[in-house]
């Protein structure tokens, strides 16, 4: 009988799920810090870094093929100190040394694979590797041997080419403005670049893969509200009906994706990730509000529902990813055939969904069905006999049942970390959407999550950890964690109108400038002034999946001026588009955030000011009036008749004869205060 070893390495002892996932690899495994480097300066052995995330298709394989293998395993012992990091847990090392790589290799991804100096200097780099050659690549041992080679006889290149890889990355730390204060010119200029990369025949940009771009897509509906140009609000309504209508859209679960590796978004990678929802709802919430398209309200009701079932903790806060994989294989949990199908529901009921969804014996994925909209309804319905409104009903009945059928499988793996900066994104999009479509459900998990943020993830020093998992909370945060985290605190007090989100979000501001804040070039650095030293000390303004700490930053520097009259929030954040004014312009799918933030700073500001008892019907009708209208510039604010209250868009403010009143100010101009909700309208409208 072949005995099976058992290995246990440091990995062990740590809480993140991605690492843990390594924790039995016969490689020798360090986390990330001074044992490990230590260990290298001491023997004067090179680094192997591998960076990956436990949601990610590739990590996983490559580890059953090299990770898990003896003979590989013992290669990287015998020649390296191997260190594994979870790059959402230390996004940092992740942007340095992603940096690094796309310029030795033109690409990146994940899994990501470094060789590092002794001192941290990266000197050579990929992503996956292969155990044996194909691909048109060398096989990981391969790389291995010849990297350890050249560390051991070419020591004089190895630390030439370090040296002048890791001046390259530093000077994304010191940016500096040339271009004077930006004008509208840039969103235009941005504006046209976007129309000439959309995808007018299946949204989007690009070609394949394609990836959301949910900021690029907010960009995109700011200018509509801009301009009134029909032609930019095609580009996310399109794109977003086209995505809700694909296979990157679970059909049956609600929830997004990671991205679709086709043109025509249809086969995902099955991953989930919290950040896209995030930002996918809050893309779905404004294209609806501007639209008014049923399709839209269902896919935020649907998404909200998914993220509350699956990616809530009972303590509050939200989980990070969901896996592609299920019992070894991609995508299995969300795949079906016309037999599944048609043995949960009846026969004329099986053919009528399997007409609307794409369900054939061929299948559209490895002999499998991807569930996608294939066919108009109200071509479908017309040939069933039916009106919409009635296929649309029967069709929410049939998803129903197949997803009670399909809970009872076994379902992909969960990362059940919880991290600040996503939780962010989360708090703010369900505030929205709990305020706008009348979800109490939506903006109590909100509220609950911003409460186990502040009170689990806050070190003693009021400053905030990055992650949370199993009792324990650590890491420093980072730029993006701060940034993030306040915009859903500003989003949870329009929501709330509760003073003490407001503090927070003010209090959490002052720490982030002086701790991340450069005085010399203006914007922030992503890692703290108390953060350990790396390499470099970078600054990240393009967005890429999630947006960037820099973006962000704006974004809630200036929302947060216009509600405490702070005009020094205003300053902080103009010095933040200043070194990037040309780039925003040539390059608008990188800065989506940023120019939607550039395009606030830019915009007269409007402040909407009520007066009333929130739980009386008048005051109702009016924030309804607010809060159902897209309105990306308006901040919106509340007090009861005889309130004393600090924000100075509310000081002197009252009730007008006795009635709840709106009070509008726009550009430093107010108008006189409304009570009727037409009138409101009105003035929003202009």
């Amino acid at each position: 009988m072949e005995e099976i070893m058992t290995y246990t390495n440091r990995l062990v002892h740590e809480t993140s799920p991605y690492l843990l996932q390594h924790a039995h690899n016969p490689v020798d495994w360090f986390p990330w810090g001074e044992e490990a480097l230590a260990l290298a300066q001491t023997e004067d052995r090179p680094i192997f870094l591998s960076i990956g995330y436990s949601a990610c298709h590739w990590c996983h394989v490559m580890e059953r093929e090299s990770f898990e293998d003896e003979q590989t395993a013992a290669l990287m012992n015998g020649r390296f100190v191997n260190i594994k990091v979870d790059r959402e847990e230390r996004p940092d090392l992740d942007a340095i040394y992603m940096d690094a790589v796309q310029a030795m290799t033109g690409s990146g991804g994940w899994p990501m694979s470094v060789f590092l100096t002794p001192a941290g200097e990266p000197f050579y780099g990929g992503t996956y590797y292969p155990p044996a050659p194909r691909y048109g690549m060398p096989s990981f041992p391969q790389v291995l041997i010849a990297v350890s080679d050249a560390y051991a006889n070419k020591r004089a290149d190895i630390e030439s080419q370090a040296e002048r890889l890791t001046a390259a990355l530093a000077r994304s730390g010191s940016v500096v403005a040339l271009d004077g204060e930006p004008t509208r010119r840039i969103l235009d200029e941005a504006t046209g670049k976007l129309l000439q990369y959309f995808d007018d025949q299946y949204g989007g940009f690009g070609d394949q893969p394609k990836f959301p771009q949910p900021m690029t897509l907010d960009f995109a509906m700011s200018q509509y509200a801009r301009t009134a140009d029909p032609e930019i609000l095609a580009v996310a309504e399109m794109t977003l009906e086209r995505m809700a209508e694909g296979g990157i859209y679970d059909q049956l679960g609600g929830g997004f994706h990671r991205y679709s590796v086709d043109r025509i978004w249809l086969v995902p990678h099955f991953e989930k990730m919290l950040y896209d929802n995030a930002q996918l709802l809050r893309s779905n919430l404004n294209v609806w509000k501007i639209t008014g398209r049923a399709l839209f309200r269902r896919v935020v009701n649907e998404t909200t529902d998914y993220v509350l079932r699956e990616m809530t903790s009972p303590e509050g806060g939200f989980y990070s990813t969901q896996d592609a994989d299920s019992e070894g294989e991609e995508g299995k949990f969300f795949v079906w055939t016309p037999g599944a199908i048609e043995a949960i529901l009846e026969a004329e009921d099986a053919a009528l969904f399997g007409q609307v969804y794409g369900v054939t014996a061929r299948g559209n994925f490895e002999g499998h069905t991807i569930l996608n909209i294939v066919r108009p309804l109200e071509q479908v319905a017309k040939g069933a006999g039916l009106t919409v409104a009635e296929l649309e009903k029967r069709l929410a009945g049939m998803r129903g049942k197949l997803f009670v059928a399909r809970e009872k499988r076994i379902k992909p793996g969960r990362d059940e970390k919880i991290l600040t900066e996503w939780n962010g994104l989360m708090i703010h999009a369900l505030a929205e959407v709990g305020v706008a479509l009348e979800r109490p459900d939506a903006l109590a998990a909100a509220e609950k999550a911003a409460t186990f943020v502040l009170a689990e993830m806050s070190q003693p020093d009021g400053k905030l950890y990055r992650t949370y998992k199993d009792g324990q909370a650590k890491l420093n945060a980072y730029l993006e964690d701060y940034a993030a985290f306040v915009r859903g605190l500003i989003a949870l007090y329009e929501s709330t109108f509760e003073l003490r989100w407001l503090a927070e979000a003010s209090r959490l501001t002052r720490l982030m400038l002086q701790q991340f804040g450069d005085r010399d070039f203006g914007g922030l650095f992503q890692t703290g002034a108390d953060h350990e030293r790396l390499v470099v000390r970078r600054k990240d303004f393009i967005d890429n999946a999630i947006p960037s700490g820099n973006s962000l930053a704006a974004e809630s520097l200036l929302r947060l001026a216009k509600l405490t009259g702070n005009e020094g929030y205003r300053h902080e954040a103009s010095r933040i588009f200043l070194p990037m004014t040309s780039a925003m312009a040539q390059q608008p799918t990188g800065f989506g955030r940023l120019l939607g933030a550039l395009d606030d700073y830019l915009h007269p500001s409007q402040e909407v000011a009520i007066v009333g008892d929130p739980k009386d019907s008048a005051t109702q009708a009016l924030l309804a009036e607010v809060r159902g209208r897209y309105l990306p510039h308006t901040v919106l604010a509340l007090k009861e008749p005889g309130e004393e209250n600090p924000l100075p868009l509310l000081d002197g403010r009252g009730l007008v004869n006795g009635k709840p009143a709106a009070y509008v100010c726009e550009n430093f101009a107010c108008q006189l205060p409304v009570t009727e909700v037409t009138a409101l309208a009105g003035l929003l409208a202009r």
